[in-house]
């Protein structure tokens, strides 16, 4: 790519010294020819020192001269002015030596205000001066003289050969060089951009690129960044998913044996002892009823848990006064937590917060961390739930006083199939593990989080953060 780049600059380049040559070359054509086409048009070309001259200067016609805004002048060899018709330009009537050798000195230059045409009379001893106001003066022409010597003719093709030759050679190492240091202005970024390309290619996700360029390169670097950043962002979300799912199945695989496990050998032991009592069978009905129960439950809340993750799920929020909302459920939970021999203290302010919120739903979270609390601590210990408004968005602070969680289970409580042991665990009252992986779904679909404070045998702090709308 670098060579075709180079290859296409160097070409672009030589192409436009090549158009640049022709159109210097056409205006040096168009310019001798308008020199030649005002030749012929100009006053100053119609009306020469030599085409007026007379042998008796008073003879000479300068009317029309005089007509187009010029005058006609005679010094003689004296450098006297002595004949004078329309504007003059000299500035005294006698002139030294000097002074007329330098007006004729400069006649002839270029950028001055007026055109002189100059002949000398030899017979008589006189100069005629023509003068002409200058109002346009183009002084580039191409001259050839027919007069020319073949010797010259030699020297002049020599040095036009050799100044075309230097021309060329100037032309094709600038040229080179232009093009050159234009592609390594494109190349060099895009040189970079292609090395990170190979690297997201090759599965190095973490490439990006920095041209430290503001130009349009700049951007093309921004949205490469951009898009390695999320493709980096979304393959690791897919192996986290991917994990995630193993995980599942290797802990559901785990919790579904243990019921299952149960089922089978107490279904097993009924139908192979013939001597089972009536009690036997009925406790042993009662243990495989409970066991279904829990296995039932388990794929229950694993459903729902599929179901909330996906990104097509969609709460039924409404507006909905959380405080009046949570005086309602609290005074569901008071029997219960009296029931277990639980004490308990609620702060909800008096006021109305209204928010948008699915009330069905919120139900679950709340009702997890109520079951939570009876599950896991003994009796005596202290619920304390509180609201508070903090402008932007609502904290509701659900706490215990008992026996706290692990630290190795806090880190990852909100995980599916983390639990921590009940004390004398049985199938009857262990929980799924799903519960509070459910509720964070929840608090995360109505755009808050849900976070623990946690200490072994200081109690649980669960906070839920809402913004409000």
């Amino acid at each position: 790519m670098n060579r075709k780049i180079e290859s296409r600059f160097f070409v672009n380049y030589v192409l436009m010294f090549i158009i640049s040559t022709l159109i210097g070359a056409s205006a040096f054509i168009l310019t001798d020819f308008a020199s030649h086409v005002l030749s012929k048009t100009l006053a100053k070309n119609n009306y020469t020192a030599d085409m007026l001259m007379e042998d008796d200067y008073s003879r000479i016609d300068t009317a029309e001269v005089i007509k187009n805004g010029g005058g006609v002048q005679v010094i003689n060899k004296d450098y006297e002015v002595v004949f004078s018709q329309g504007i003059n330009t000299f500035p005294k009537d006698r002139l030294s030596v000097s002074e007329f050798t330098d007006f004729l000195t400069k006649s002839k230059s270029v950028g001055i205000p007026y055109s002189y045409s100059i002949a000398y009379h030899s017979a008589k001893e006189f100069w005629l001066v023509v003068t002409f106001p200058t109002s346009v003066r183009v002084d580039f022409s191409i001259v050839h003289n027919k007069e020319y010597r073949s010797v010259d003719m030699k020297e002049t093709a020599g040095a036009i050969t050799a100044v075309f030759i230097f021309y060329f050679i100037l032309l094709t190492i600038s040229t080179l060089i232009y093009s050159k240091l234009s592609s390594f202005a494109i190349v060099n970024p895009l040189r970079k951009l292609l090395r990170s390309t190979q690297r997201l290619k090759d599965g190095d996700y973490s490439a990006r690129v920095n041209l430290n360029l503001k130009n349009e390169f700049g951007e093309l670097q921004d949205t490469f960044n951009a898009m390695a950043e999320q493709i980096e962002q979304e393959i690791f979300l897919r192996k986290e998913s991917e994990e995630r799912r193993k995980k599942l199945i290797l802990d559901l695989s785990h919790d579904l044996k243990n019921p299952l496990a149960g089922m089978m050998g107490y279904a097993e032991l009924c139908m192979n002892e013939p001597n089972l009592t009536i009690e036997k069978i009925q406790d042993y009905l009662r243990i495989i009823f409970h066991n279904s129960q829990r296995a039932n439950l388990l794929m229950t809340e694993l459903f729902e848990l599929s179901k909330i993750e996906s990104p097509a799920y969609a709460i039924n929020k409404s507006r909905i006064d959380l405080c009046e909302y949570l005086r309602e459920r609290i005074a569901e939970y008071i029997l219960l937590f009296e029931g277990h021999g639980f004490s308990y203290e609620f702060e909800i302010p008096e006021e109305e917060i209204f928010i948008e919120m699915d009330a069905a739903q919120f139900d679950r979270v709340l009702q997890n961390l109520v079951n939570n609390a009876i599950r896991y601590n003994p009796p005596g210990t202290k619920i304390a739930i509180t609201l508070k408004d903090k402008g932007n968005e609502i904290l509701i602070k659900f706490q215990d006083d008992g026996v706290g969680i692990p630290e190795k289970e806090a880190k990852e409580i909100f995980q599916p199939f983390v639990r921590v042991p009940v004390p004398e665990e049985d199938t009857v009252s262990a929980g799924t593990g799903l519960g509070l992986a459910i509720a964070e779904k929840i608090v995360i679909k109505h755009g808050g989080t849900i976070g623990l404070v946690t200490e072994s045998n200081s109690g649980c702090e669960f906070l839920i953060r809402l913004p409000k709308f």
